[in-house]
């Protein structure tokens, strides 16, 4: 994929000049520019994954959402992308020709979006923004460690998604239990998060989001992918609808330094293996390794 190594890729810096919970980056899973949402600048987690990029032993200088000024810096964000002024901009100014579109606006940031109490308040008001700038063809998505799910806010702000070009990016990095405590530190139970994934793929086509890495310099066993396509199969199975599986690897710095990313080959081979236990249909993105 020829676009993945562009420098901008590799920086999702969650500020943009002033702003505090608005940015923009260049989105190699959205082949275009996204405008991200940041409703954790406090870096707090209900997941601690060893290949975040966030430093959570840094101290944010942003420690609440203030929900107008969110609003505020998303209505100009709109303003300046959509008009083609960011381009202007020395970082975005290299951007090819054929990626310069606004793709989304992504719910994600330095923690898990579901998390934030009036997730579903926020949705509504993005979606207004959408509508006022005329932007039908920009998706909504929730970059998602699917956690939350059960709550009413959250399913309240999916039906909003659904009506509103909506895409929900669910996390599932393994296949065992103890593979998922490895990866993503978390005292959520993992069949808890599977629970997730198959409730709300029953009421909408979801996509899958996997990172894969080496970890200590070790890949995930073959064992680990067979696994974790049973899980894909589960949740098919169950009556889940996953209209997509990515299948990526590291491209940024991440917190822990013995996460490292995998080569273009393993990435290629870990699609091949999903589609052919699944039938599902993937999209690769590579890393930094090669």
């Amino acid at each position: 994929m020829p676009s993945s190594s562009l420098p901008l890729h590799s920086e999702h810096q969650r500020t943009y000049h002033e702003n505090k919970f608005v940015y923009p980056v260049l989105s190699r899973r959205s082949k275009g520019i996204s405008i991200g949402i940041n409703l954790n600048p406090d870096k707090i987690c209900n997941f601690d994954c060893i290949y975040c990029q966030v430093d959570r032993r840094e101290e944010s200088e942003t420690r609440f959402v203030g929900f107008e000024q969110l609003i505020a810096e998303l209505d100009d964000m709109l303003k300046f992308v959509i008009s083609g002024e960011i381009y202007q901009d020395p970082k975005f100014a290299s951007v090819p020709p054929d990626l310069r579109r606004l793709n989304d606006i992504a719910f994600s940031g330095a923690g898990e979006p579901t998390t934030y109490r009036n997730f579903d308040q926020i949705v509504k008001e993005v979606a207004g923004l959408k509508k006022k700038y005329q932007a039908d063809q920009v998706k909504m998505v929730l970059i998602t460690n699917a956690s939350m799910f059960h709550r009413k806010s959250t399913q309240d702000a999916l039906k909003i998604l659904d009506e509103n070009q909506g895409e929900i990016w669910a996390k599932l990095d393994a296949g065992t239990e103890s593979y998922f405590k490895t990866i993503d530190r978390t005292k959520i139970r993992f069949s808890k998060v599977l629970e997730n994934i198959t409730l709300v793929a029953k009421q909408r086509p979801i996509v899958i989001q996997s990172l894969f890495m080496q970890v200590s310099q070790q890949p995930p066993e073959e064992a680990e992918i067979e696994a974790y396509c049973q899980r894909l199969n589960e949740i098919v199975n169950s009556g889940g609808q996953i209209k997509l599986v990515q299948v990526y690897t590291i491209a940024r710095r991440t917190a822990e330094d013995y996460v490292t990313s995998l080569s273009s080959e393993q990435v290629d081979q870990i699609a091949r293996k999903v589609e052919e236990k699944t039938g599902l249909t993937t999209d690769v993105f590579y890393g930094n390794a090669d």
